[in-house]
């Protein structure tokens, strides 16, 4: 009981990364109308924190969408940007920490004022015994202080642990050395927090969870309480959205994700999945913070324009198919939250044998009106007749109006234009 009241009192930060995890590694990428479409959907959701590009030398369709922004008037205090901490790295395996980042350069370019660092503490193609702790964090104070002078004193700055489960295992001491490092820095260079991410899905929600928590505990032991820890998992094994919640349970006060799961590998942990979960177990701080009751219609739309098709029918919570009553007009009720009311979704009857008769009724009447036909008798004849269709090994399906109708003609009904 106690992470569902933690999960119930999470202030829970969204940091919007729609625009940029929604096309990574898509067979179709965004085009600039693409970008538009989605901005208008996360503006909709009330989030006030957007990533809005991640560069490189070429000129992507995110630096054209950000003078188009700029052109518009767009307010561009909400807007985020990633940069790589250091540009290059030579054949020893010796970074470059004398060049300024292009991600920087194109920050201070196109009018970018907050920026997210992506480092590894583990990466195979870099010599630590160069690169050392020591190194590392004169080179994160660095890049604060190049940002805080050419882009804004006021510019909010966050660090991502890109290899970070391999880093709490393998490199814990200087994980933690980093953090120690951060809540030691003046206020006017401090961080505005971390992020981290398991960036392959493969890890278990309580490993992340554990991790979180220790990660948590230094900050608050060095005194930067108000400092954010972020959270970002992939999907692979069917356990990314629980590993979400178990890290905002263990201290993570918030989280970088796309409205819906669509992204790298097999997607991610969304925040429509993450805060309407928040909201089951009471939370009424993110109602009042988000535009909550529109995630599902956000979630939709950025599917499809990612993907060119509508979410799975049986994704959870967006899905068409995600308020199917199954066993009885009550069986997805909550007594304290339904997933239907909240989005003034009308639960479907979802019509097997196994449904009963006043949910037979009731999609008859939903698909085709009142009808005095429609009545516990003839709904006891069509579940006959569905079993008797299996008997004979004839697959059939009666949801639909053509199926439904079907069903209840061989049973003995009869539509007509006059019902």
């Amino acid at each position: 009981m106690k992470k569902r009241e933690v999960l119930k009192e999470s202030n829970c930060f969204v940091l919007d990364n729609s625009l940029r995890e929604s096309t990574v590694g898509q067979l179709r990428g965004h085009t600039l109308e693409n970008k538009w479409k989605i901005y208008e959907e996360v503006t909709k959701a009330g989030f006030q924190n957007v990533i809005i590009a991640s560069f490189n030398h070429m000129t992507r369709v995110g630096d054209i969408f950000l003078q188009e922004l700029k052109n518009k008037g767009e307010d561009f205090n909400k807007f985020w940007a990633f940069s790589e901490l250091i540009e290059s790295y030579d054949p020893d395996g010796k970074p470059d920490i004398t060049t300024v980042p292009i991600g920087l350069l194109k920050c201070k370019q196109l009018g970018i004022k907050h920026v997210i660092f992506e480092f590894d503490l583990i990466y195979s193609a870099i010599d630590y015994e160069v690169f050392t702790i020591e190194v590392i964090k004169g080179l994160l104070l660095k890049r604060i202080r190049w940002v805080k002078q050419f882009l804004s004193k006021d510019s909010k700055v966050l660090f991502n642990f890109r290899d970070f489960p391999k880093a709490m295992t393998k490199k814990q001491n200087d994980v933690l050395d980093i953090i120690k490092f951060f809540s030691n820095l003046s206020i006017k260079e401090r961080p505005f927090g971390v992020i981290y991410e398991d960036p392959f899905g493969k890890w278990l929600p309580s490993e992340i969870g554990d991790f979180t928590r220790i990660i948590r505990k230094e900050m608050k032991k060095n005194d930067w309480e108000i400092g954010h820890l972020l959270v970002h998992i992939h999907e692979q094994y069917s356990l990314a959205d629980f590993t979400q919640l178990e890290c905002l349970a263990n201290g993570a006060t918030g989280i970088w994700a796309s409205l819906c799961k669509i992204g790298s590998f097999l997607g991610h942990a969304s925040s429509t999945i993450t805060l309407i979960n928040l909201i089951r177990f009471g939370n009424k701080k993110v109602l009042k913070e988000y535009n909550c009751k529109y995630l599902r219609t956000a979630a939709q739309v950025i599917t499809e324009l990612t993907t060119g098709e509508k979410p799975d029918g049986m994704q959870p919570i967006y899905g068409d198919r995600a308020f199917d009553t199954v066993f009885g007009i009550e069986d997805i009720e909550d007594e304290e939250f339904s997933m239907a009311s909240f989005f003034g979704v009308k639960s479907i009857m979802r019509i097997t044998p196994l449904a009963t008769p006043e949910m037979i009724i009731s999609r008859l009447t939903h698909l085709f009106g009142a009808n005095s036909q429609f009545n516990e008798i003839i709904a006891n004849k069509m579940k006959e007749t569905m079993l008797e269709d299996l008997r004979a090994n004839r697959k059939e399906e009666y949801m639909s109006a053509v199926g439904l109708a079907m069903l209840f003609d061989r049973s003995g009904g009869k539509l007509t234009a006059e019902k």
